[in-house]
Order: structure tokens, then C-alpha cells, then sequence
């Protein structure tokens, strides 16, 4: 019976979400779609926690022409914002310092 329970081959496979819209078992909403293989990424200084990564994506995803934003969160350290879509320097630039965050010069 307890080879049954770990049976990985009848395990259901379940979409990941962005931090923003819950876990994929739970979550209402349908994933955001993936960041295309032509993403762009950023380095961003400042991120210590979840909230603050929610703040940046919600920051650059407003911005028009982004199709999708995640951060690859680094705590206290060179976080990677990764952008799928068109969005100028300048504008991302704004949007991260908006949210109270530093867009690394690298």
C-alpha cells in the first residue's frame, strides 16, 4: 500500500503560477504565459523578500509592450529580472525605481 502512495507515475503534473496569482493547484486565474526565449534580463538591487518581488513585476508588467515579468529573487544580493516582450531601458528603469528598487548598471 505504501508503494502506491509514492507512485510517481500516477502524480498529476500542475502548472506553476507567478508569485502574484497563488499556487497552481488553488489558483483560479490561469498561468501567465511563459517569458519567450527572446526574454531580455535585467539585474536588480534591493530585493529581500517576496514582497518586493512582487512589486517589481507588478511595476514592469504595466509597462506596454511587456508580455511577462519574473524575478529570480536573490535576497539582499543582484536579483534577475527577466522580461518577455518590448520595453525600453529607460522604461523599465522607471518602473523598478517606481517600485523603490535599483536597476544595476551591468
Amino acid at each position: 500500500m505504501e508503494a502506491d502512495m509514492l507512485d510517481i507515475e500516477n502524480r498529476a503534473q500542475l502548472p506553476l503560477t507567478s508569485a502574484g496569482a497563488g499556487c497552481g493547484c488553488c489558483s483560479s486565474e490561469s498561468s501567465s504565459a511563459p517569458v519567450t526565449s527572446g526574454a531580455v534580463e535585467f539585474t536588480v538591487e534591493g530585493l529581500t523578500c517576496g514582497h518586493c518581488v512582487q512589486r517589481v513585476e507588478k511595476a514592469v508588467a504595466a509597462i506596454e509592450g511587456v508580455e511577462a515579468a519574473t524575478v529570480e529573487l536573490v535576497p539582499g544580493g543582484r536579483s534577475r529580472l527577466i522580461i518577455g516582450g518590448r520595453a525600453t531601458r529607460a522604461a523599465v528603469r522607471g518602473a523598478v525605481t517606481s517600485a523603490g528598487y535599483t536597476l544595476s548598471n551591468d
